[in-house]
């Protein structure tokens, strides 16, 4: 590794509390966002997205931010398109040839559907 450069800081995961607790800083105590990044030891941008996703929880932040119960329903969504589209590909191409989008895990994912909805028999 080259003398000049720094290593690159794993990549750390957050418990909710210790979220809540940042955004508690900044909020009702009034610190800024850089101040408790520091003392916390975390990205002052992490800590502003922390921010800025609690306040649009509330009802208080800027328009178009989405609320976390907003992001979770576009993430299913987006999710349930995915599945529609490769079952669209299974009817229009047939069976003959795979998709080029498919992967291992999706083909899994459809064999395992396939399974729920048959009988036990069948398989």
């Amino acid at each position: 590794m080259a003398e000049g450069k720094k290593q690159k800081r794993a990549r750390r995961s957050f418990t909710d509390e210790f979220k809540a607790g940042a955004v508690r800083l900044v909020l009702e105590e009034g610190k800024t966002v850089p101040q408790v990044g520091r003392d916390l030891d975390v990205s002052a941008s992490v800590v502003r997205i922390w921010v800025e996703r609690a306040r649009a929880d509330c009802g208080k932040g800027k328009p178009g931010v989405l609320t976390s119960a907003e992001r979770q329903e576009l993430a299913d969504l987006r999710k349930e398109v995915r599945t529609l589209r490769m079952q669209r590909d299974i009817l229009k191409n047939g069976l003959g040839r795979r998709p080029t989008c498919w992967t291992r895990s999706s083909v899994a994912v459809i064999a395992r559907r396939a399974r729920e909805e048959r009988p036990a028999a069948f398989w």
